[in-house]
């Protein structure tokens, strides 16, 4: 896997961003053409959601749909950092396997794919993991590596386990995420601020 040149990936986004505005322009254009003419009084009422207008357009609307409206935007955009964590957790969990390892005369080195995750992920010179294992796991390895050498064996596991803790790593960090989120959606919840007609059902309370 060769890694992409800076200035070809600026030239992949300048060409998306021009063909994105000639292909709006075109548009445009095609419906200035086309439409048809046909000024009326009836256009120039005001239209809401189909309904005609009842009264004056200067009211003052309650604070709740400004409330309602600004958590729905804060929910819906956190979404949006949910998409960096999956491809760092699905780049850390291919990167565990061990079959991304390969042994060569001067040592253990990544496969070209390894390395490549690697980068995608931020290191800038991509190697095996100086990870040493305890006396347990070098037993367990030196029982299970079978025709493997023990370097070789070492290797696969240091990259499996980099990989492991990078995913958990990910994993504890949405959560944390995630836990945040929770605690303000029931912040606000138990405020009222998500009851539409609090003001009301207090009223009523007070009443009777």
């Amino acid at each position: 896997m060769t890694p992409t040149h800076p200035a070809l990936i600026a030239g992949y986004v300048a060409l998306f961003v021009a063909l994105g505005g000639a292909f709006l322009c075109v548009n445009l254009l095609v419906g200035w053409l086309v439409r048809p003419r046909v000024p009326n009084s009836e256009k120039l009422e005001v239209y809401e959601c189909g309904e005609p207008a009842i009264g004056s357009s200067f009211v003052q609307f309650d604070l709740r749909f400004y409330v309602v409206a600004l958590l729905f935007i804060i929910f819906d955009v956190e979404v949006a950092l949910f998409f960096p964590w999956a491809t760092v957790f699905g780049k850390a969990t291919q990167l565990s396997d061990p079959a991304l390892v390969t042994v060569q005369a001067d040592g253990a080195n990544l496969t070209p794919a390894a390395a490549g995750l690697m980068r995608e992920l931020g290191v800038s010179t991509p190697a095996v993991p100086v990870v040493v294992p305890d006396d347990a796991t070098r037993r367990r390895l030196e029982a299970t590596r079978g025709e493997k050498s023990l370097p070789r064996a070492e290797a696969e596991w240091a990259v499996s386990r980099s990989g492991f803790l990078l995913a958990a790593t990910a994993v504890c960090d949405m959560a944390a995420f995630f836990a945040v989120l929770l605690v303000g959606f029931a912040y606000v919840w138990c405020r009222g601020d998500l009851d539409w007609v609090r003001a009301v059902t207090a009223d009523r309370a007070a009443a009777g």
